[in-house]
Formats: structure tokens, C-alpha cells, sequence
């Protein structure tokens, strides 16, 4: 473990990973209410505001996807860690 380093963010980002991996809908869900405790924790654990403010809002997104509710567009942005792809128009 480094210091300085909130180590609950890692297991918060590898829960949400085990989420949108899972085979069936209660593996998920208690995937999703995994990654909403982790991001708890690593606000808890947090001194920066911003941050703290912004892993509280993850775990209230996670909390949500687990309740079955569709991600909201801020949401969906932290669950993809890959750049969104250009329209295909634009590569022509």
C-alpha cells in the first residue's frame, strides 16, 4: 500500500467492474451495493472536499443501479473507462 493513496477507491472501481461483469441480476446487484459501501468508505476516508463530494455521489449511483434504477448520465460516464467513439460521419 502507498502512501497517501485512498485504497478504497481501487476496491470501489473493481466492485463496479464485478457489477457490469455479472452473469445474473442478484450477483449484480449486490456487486453494485459493494461498490456503493466502498465509495462511501473512501469518502469517509477523504480530506479533499471535491473529491469527498464526488465519491458520495458514485455511492449514491451505485446504491441506485443496484435498486434496478437506469444510471444517470453523469453515472454512465464513470462506468466507462474508454473514450466515447466518434460518429461514424465524422471518420469519413
Amino acid at each position: 500500500m502507498s502512501f497517501g493513496r485512498n485504497p478504497h477507491v481501487a476496491k470501489a472501481e473493481a466492485s463496479e467492474q464485478k457489477a457490469q461483469i455479472a452473469r445474473d441480476e442478484r450477483a449484480g446487484q449486490q456487486a453494485w451495493l459493494e461498490a456503493a459501501r466502498q465509495w462511501e468508505r473512501a469518502a469517509d476516508r477523504e480530506t479533499d472536499d471535491k473529491r469527498r463530494a464526488q465519491y458520495g455521489e458514485r455511492a449514491e449511483a451505485a446504491r441506485a443501479r443496484a435498486d434496478g434504477q437506469p444510471p444517470d448520465a453523469q453515472a454512465s460516464e464513470h462506468d466507462s473507462p474508454l473514450p466515447k467513439s466518434k460518429p461514424s460521419s465524422l471518420l469519413n
